[in-house]
């Protein structure tokens, strides 16, 4: 497994706020995925008010 490090901002009270987070996944899809299930369970955001701008291995 790889570890990417995902990027993006999330829609929060007061407008919108930066996030970078480090997933283990093998492939950035499956990363993508985890942050939307990290974000979601951790804020209880919907992923329509979750937007990820980037990822890197």
């Amino acid at each position: 497994m790889s570890e990417f490090t995902v990027s993006g901002q999330f829609q929060a009270r007061d407008g919108w706020q930066s996030f970078e987070m480090s997933v283990d996944a093998p492939n950035e899809s499956v990363a993508r995925e985890r942050t939307y299930a990290n974000i979601g369970s951790q804020l209880g955001l919907k992923r329509t008010e979750v937007e990820i701008s980037g990822g890197d291995a």
